[in-house]
C-alpha cells in the first residue's frame, strides 16, 4: 500500500511540477475539502523551501460550511501562500448570476459564473482542481490536462492523447487548461495518504453531533439556507463524505471518529462518495452539463 500511495504521489508531483513549468499564470483552486488539501500537501513538497510557483483560489458560495472556511483561512495562514477569495454573491450583486428560487435552491452551479470572472479578471491559464475519475462518470472521460474553450467550456470529443506521461499543455489565447493531478486517485486512496502523511483536516470528516433532518432518506444538515416543511430535527451522529455547498450536501449517519474508522467505514460502504450529492441528481448527466457549462 505504502509503495502504490508514494507511486502516485510521484504522480501527482510531476504533474503539479510540470503545470508550472507550462503555463505563465496557474492557480490552485481550493475548497477546504480532502482532495484539495491533499493537493496543499502535494505543493508543499513539490516545491518547498520555494513559494508555491502559483496561488490558492477559493469560489465561496457564501453557503459553505463555516469550519470548512475556517480551515481555509488557517491554512493559508499556516503555510504562508497567497488565498485569492472570490465571491459567488459578488456575482449576484453585478446581475451576472442569478439566484435559483425554491426550496433546495442552490449556489453550487453559480460557482462556474464567479470562477469563469475570476479566471478572466487574472488571466489564469490553468486551474488545478482535486477532482478524481472515480468520483463521477463525466470526470472520468477527463484527462489531466483538461482543455476549455474561451468561454470556458469542455468538449469530451476534443481531449488530448496523454501517452507515457506527456501532458500538452500548449493552447489558444484565451483557452485555460484545467488540472488534475489526483485523477488516478481513488477515495481510498486519498484517505490513506492522509493517515500516511498524518494532514490535517476539519472536523466535519469525522464524527460529530449536528442537527440534520431527512428527505427521501438523506441527512440534509439543519442550516439558513434550506427551509425545513414540518421535518422532524433530530441532533444525530454523522460525518461528511464530500465538503461543498450546504444546500446540496448530505450527512451519512457514522460513528468513525479516526482515519482508521473512516477507512474501514469506505471499504465496508456500497454508495459512492457524490451518492448523496443533491446537484449530481438533478438529471443523470447533470454533472457533465455543468461541465461543460465551465464547471470545474
Amino acid at each position: 500500500m505504502i509503495d502504490h500511495l508514494r507511486q502516485l504521489e510521484a504522480e501527482a508531483i510531476y504533474i503539479l511540477r510540470e503545470t508550472a513549468a507550462q503555463f505563465e499564470r496557474p492557480a490552485l483552486l481550493f475548497s477546504g475539502g480532502k482532495d484539495s488539501i491533499t493537493l496543499v500537501h502535494l505543493s508543499l513538497k513539490a516545491f518547498r523551501p520555494s513559494r508555491f510557483p502559483y496561488p490558492l483560489v477559493h469560489i465561496d458560495t457564501g453557503h459553505n460550511f463555516p469550519e470548512a472556511i475556517t480551515y481555509r483561512d488557517e491554512m493559508a495562514a499556516r503555510i504562508d501562500e497567497k488565498l485569492i477569495v472570490r465571491n459567488v454573491q459578488d456575482s449576484i450583486n453585478r446581475g451576472t448570476a442569478i439566484e435559483e428560487k425554491g426550496r433546495f435552491a442552490s449556489r453550487n452551479t453559480l460557482q462556474t459564473v464567479t470562477l469563469l470572472e475570476t479566471i478572466e479578471e487574472f488571466r489564469f491559464d490553468a486551474c488545478i482542481g482535486g477532482a478524481r475519475r472515480d468520483e463521477e462518470k463525466a470526470r472520468a472521460k477527463e484527462r489531466i490536462f483538461s482543455v476549455r474553450d474561451s468561454f470556458g467550456q469542455w468538449d469530451p470529443r476534443l481531449q488530448r492523447p496523454e501517452l507515457w506521461n506527456i501532458y500538452n499543455g500548449k493552447i489558444q489565447p484565451g483557452e485555460n487548461v484545467r488540472v488534475f493531478p489526483l485523477s488516478n486517485w481513488t477515495e481510498l486512496d486519498v484517505w490513506n495518504y492522509i493517515r500516511l502523511e498524518q494532514i490535517p483536516i476539519p472536523n466535519l470528516y469525522f464524527t460529530h453531533k449536528r442537527q440534520v433532518f431527512e428527505k427521501d432518506g438523506i441527512l440534509f444538515p439543519v442550516s439558513d439556507f434550506i427551509k425545513l416543511e414540518k421535518e422532524p430535527v433530530s441532533e444525530t451522529e454523522v460525518r461528511f463524505r464530500t465538503v461543498g455547498d450546504m444546500t446540496c450536501t448530505a450527512a451519512v449517519a457514522s460513528r468513525a471518529s479516526s482515519l482508521d474508522e473512516i477507512i474501514e467505514e469506505i471499504k465496508a460502504s456500497n454508495t459512492t462518495e457524490r451518492g448523496s450529492r443533491l446537484d449530481d441528481k438533478r438529471s443523470e448527466s447533470a454533472m457533465e452539463d455543468r461541465k461543460r457549462s465551465g464547471y470545474f
